[in-house]
């Protein structure tokens, strides 16, 4: 694997920066981080641009550029195109570019620094968020057993977890133009259903409503058609990781997804965070992979030391749910559920070999869904449709309100943070979207 796998000056948990915001417990954005979005001042005509979050600011990486404040060839180089309107330029120069830029920036903002970085800060409370690139496909894996196996009873009760699944990391190919950044609201989606009592389908506004929990992973540098990319190459391909909100209709998916998998259940929305962790930014985090040895070990070419000595990341994901009745009485989030991305059943490096082995080219901004994230446990559970046990139990909200799927004007919230014993905690800082009544 590559060297972005590998701890360095940046992840210093001694480190600290003159930004203070950045040194407070449980920020999301230390300078042992540094994030990537897209940004631009709130209700402006300014063009979009890269920026890197430190603290409740974010440095204008156009700014930089401009003022030529990096003096390394890559570094600058990697400023300069950050500077353009997405990501996908900076994506594509690989990760040479992006660990020169990320060193360069976590040399600036350490404490004791010049501090010339200064006039190039805008508070994060003052800037919107665009995507932070354009996805020209996105590829939806299912990677949690638990997800599988929970899912697979209610639709599937004599054979719940089908015989390829413990062999092949299940994809399908989603919808990119629907995917939104945070802050995103959207209609109840309208499609066919069919009621098991009734003797043809209906046309109307889903009725079970859900989200799904999940980790998006950015493609950085991609490959040509035809190349596969070997298992232990997959990090000089991957950016970073986000979190992501597949929303998704189950009464809509229940009836139209065999034989040839989700279509409508899944194409009318999906939310993304606007900051990108990269991989090197990670590092601290990655954890052995392993598969039980009851089960079908990986064919060779999903299989190598380095994947099970280090594939798996432990990221911790949280789902909020806020109500209406919640935002008119002010009242805070309730959580629902707490998982983690370490219970995985596939890594993210056999997702992007297992997606390239027929010779699929993936580009630059090209994003893949880990797929609901649920742990073996209950309280872990990644969506409604498990928590509610397929809408046979109502989940309390603690205010009186309780929820089987989501209602009209609910908006879901997911968190990710990485934390441990000597390492600095990181976060994801979080998405955040709301449903709309259905146009009808």
């Amino acid at each position: 694997m590559s060297n972005v796998n590998k701890l360095n000056e940046t992840h210093d948990p001694a480190l600290k920066s003159w930004v203070d915001s950045a040194n407070q417990t449980n920020s999301d954005f230390p300078i042992q981080n540094l994030p990537f979005a897209v940004f631009r001042r709130s209700g402006s005509n300014e063009a979009f641009r890269g920026g890197v979050a430190i603290g409740d600011q974010v440095v204008d990486l156009e700014a930089v550029a401009e003022n030529e404040l990096f003096s390394g060839e890559a570094a600058a180089a990697a400023a300069k195109a950050c500077a353009q309107p997405t990501l996908n330029s900076f994506m594509g120069m690989g990760v040479a570019y992006a660990s020169a830029l990320r060193l360069a920036l976590s040399r600036a903002l350490r404490e004791g620094g010049d501090k010339a970085l200064q006039s190039c800060l805008i508070a994060q409370s003052d800037v919107e968020f665009d995507l932070p690139a354009t996805i020209g496909d996105y590829t939806d894996f299912y990677t949690s057993v638990h997800h599988a196996t929970s899912v697979g009873k209610l639709f599937r009760p004599d054979n719940p977890l089908l015989p390829n699944y413990k062999w092949v990391p299940i994809g399908y190919h989603g919808r990119s133009s629907s995917i939104g950044v945070s802050g995103q609201t959207f209609h109840r989606p309208v499609g066919q259903t069919k009621a098991p009592d009734a003797e043809v389908p209906s046309l109307g506004p889903c009725k079970r409503l859900d989200y799904e929990l999940e980790l998006g992973i950015y493609i950085g540098q991609g490959n040509e058609m035809g190349d596969a990319i070997e298992l232990d190459d997959s990090d000089d391909h991957v950016f970073g990781f986000c979190l992501f909100n597949d929303w998704s209709a189950r009464d809509i998916q229940a009836w139209e997804y065999q034989p040839l998998g989700p279509f409508l259940a899944k194409n009318f929305a999906s939310t993304v965070s606007p900051w990108i962790v990269t991989l090197e930014a990670m590092a601290p985090y990655r954890t052995p992979w392993t598969r039980d040895a009851a089960d079908p070990q990986p064919l060779p070419y999903l299989e190598s030391d380095a994947n099970r000595e280090q594939g798996g990341f432990d990221i911790k994901l949280e789902v909020l749910i806020q109500t209406e009745k919640m935002r008119l009485e002010n009242q805070e989030d309730k959580s629902v559920s707490l998982s983690n991305f370490s219970y995985s059943y596939w890594t993210v490096a056999q997702m992007v070999a297992h997606h390239t082995v027929n010779g699929c080219n993936l580009k630059p901004g090209d994003f893949l869904g880990s797929g609901t994230q649920s742990g073996p446990d209950y309280e872990e559970s990644g969506s409604l449709l498990e928590l509610s046990r397929g809408g046979k139990e109502s989940i309390d909200l603690g205010n009186g309100e309780s929820r089987t799927f989501l209602n009209d004007g609910d908006t879901v919230v997911l968190k990710g943070w990485c934390q441990k014993e000597g390492a600095a905690r990181i976060g994801f800082g979080e998405v955040r979207s709301t449903v709309l009544p259905a146009k009808i």
